[in-house]
């Protein structure tokens, strides 16, 4: 089966071909480390690596990089203003690179909670200094660049005729909107720093010498293009971010990269995804919205039913997420272990595929390569455990489905996890019976039969608690 993406260079689906298949080389933006990683966050790298585990199920390799931005981006994405790494600084009264590691450390802790799986290389910026100032002098090299004294080397867009081809954006309208004296001295409205320097009065913490300035740092954009190119070569497969990188970061990117090297294209697939807002607002700590998987596990929530929710919606599409809606993921989320847990513990003998079982696997499968349907495959998740199959061929599927939906049931249910609340629907029939009989015997206020048929489902290993709002039943464990 063929897989397909969305890709936004296109603004199609199309077939996916890699350069150099089954090799795929995919990189991500990662995150600036100043501060929290959050559930934006969260939901972004999870659909990054639904992707992976796609390409892994298909046949690929999958050569997956991410960086760090721990230097050199400003705020507001701009090519002035206050460092995002030396403000996190002031606000945590830290150094700027224990902020960068302590910050690291909490994005690769949120990742490993939601099952992500860890880059083949993660490579932080203020390791690379070398290769990305050796790509400005390339370009400079080769006439794309100028100088604006005390501030930095800038590269002039004039130079491509197809400068903003990713975000298609209207130059002339830029021009006619320019608003002067946003950075003085600059060509273009859309010229942006490869390099800065340090302003007088700054002292700023992370600094390196060029032949420009004796204190003097990377932009933003290089970053990304020095070293995805070192670790996967002029030309990569597939290229990750959010919608908000398209018209600047990912414009820039394409510009620097293709300048430097002369190869077209940079990148072959630009894969983005939208945003999660929050209460339908967008997500900021002034509005006291801004969440993280510490306040997802506090309330009481599994990471794995943020992964759920997350799966629910299109990584194309935005969400809004609300905490009655994580509750709703929560309650279908403990279904799954209940059931994976019972299947798991069944055994799995090596069996002939039914015809019915090939047609749910297929069914997956075209959900997956209709450029990552991940609702349709959680869709056909609950159909195999809803169905007749036998357990081995339900296993078998699960297993399957799970390698690219990233729950990792197997593990889960050796958590403990399947004594968790069961939907009334689960239940076997004669114990449905008695739970209706008991809530019957509650409405009428007969708490003798109610404690009596309470004793009765415990015999036969389930345990009632009555809530807030109404019975709740688990499987007893040993």
């Amino acid at each position: 089966m063929k897989f397909h993406l969305y890709n936004t260079m296109s603004r199609k689906i199309e077939e996916f071909e890699p350069f150099s298949s089954p090799t795929v080389g995919l990189y991500a933006c990662g995150l600036t480390v100043y501060d929290f990683t959050h559930l934006g966050h969260l939901r972004k790298y999870t659909m990054d690596d639904v992707l992976i585990r796609a390409l892994q199920y298909f046949g690929y390799s999958v050569q997956f990089v991410q960086n760090v931005t721990d230097v050199g981006h400003l705020a507001s994405d701009a090519d002035s203003g206050e460092d995002k790494l030396e403000k996190g600084a002031k606000k945590y009264g830290q150094t700027v690179y224990d902020v960068a590691l302590k910050f690291e450390k909490y994005f690769f802790e949120s990742m490993d909670a939601m099952g992500n799986l860890r880059p083949t290389v993660s490579c932080r910026a203020t390791e690379h200094i070398r290769e990305q100032l050796d790509m400005v002098l390339e370009l400079e090299k080769k006439g794309y660049t100028y100088v604006i004294e005390g501030d930095g080397v800038y590269f002039d867009t004039s130079k491509l005729d197809d400068y903003g081809k990713l975000a298609r954006l209207d130059l002339e309208k830029l021009k006619e909107g320019a608003r002067l004296g946003i950075v003085e001295g600059k060509r273009n409205p859309t010229d942006f720093a490869l390099w800065k320097f340090e302003r007088e009065g700054e002292n700023r913490a992370m600094v390196w010498p060029s032949p420009w300035s004796k204190r003097s740092f990377p932009g933003w954009h290089i970053e990304c293009s020095a070293m995805s190119m070192k670790y996967l070569g002029n030309q990569i497969d597939i290229h990750t971010g959010g919608i908000d990188h398209i018209p600047v970061h990912h414009t820039n990117e394409i510009a620097q990269a293709e300048a430097v090297t002369g190869e077209k294209p940079f990148v072959k697939y630009w894969v983005h995804h939208n945003f999660l807002r929050v209460d339908n607002e967008k997500m900021s700590k002034s509005l006291g919205n801004f969440f993280t998987i510490d306040d997802v596990t506090q309330r009481g929530f599994h990471p794995k039913a943020m992964r759920l929710l997350f799966l629910g919606s299109h990584y194309r599409s935005e969400l809004n997420f609300t905490w009655e809606a994580l509750a709703g993921a929560q309650k279908a989320f403990e279904r799954l272990v209940h059931q994976t847990t019972e299947l798991f513990a069944a055994g799995s003998a090596d069996v002939a595929v039914s015809e019915q079982a090939t047609k749910l696997k297929d069914r997956f499968e075209a959900a997956i390569a209709d450029d990552l349907n991940t609702s349709e495959a959680v869709a056909v998740l609950w159909e195999v455990l809803k169905s007749t199959l036998p357990d081995s061929q339900k296993v078998q599927l699960l297993k399957r489905i799970d390698s690219v939906l990233g729950f990792n049931f197997e593990a889960l249910s050796s958590e403990g996890l399947g004594a968790s609340v069961l939907a009334v629907e689960d239940l076997p029939e004669n114990i449905r019976g008695l739970v209706a009989e008991r809530k019957r015997a509650r409405e009428e206020k007969n708490w003798a039969e109610s404690d009596r048929l309470r004793d009765v489902l415990q015999a036969q290993g389930y345990l009632v608690e009555d809530t807030s709002t109404g019975q709740e039943v688990k499987k007893a464990t040993a």
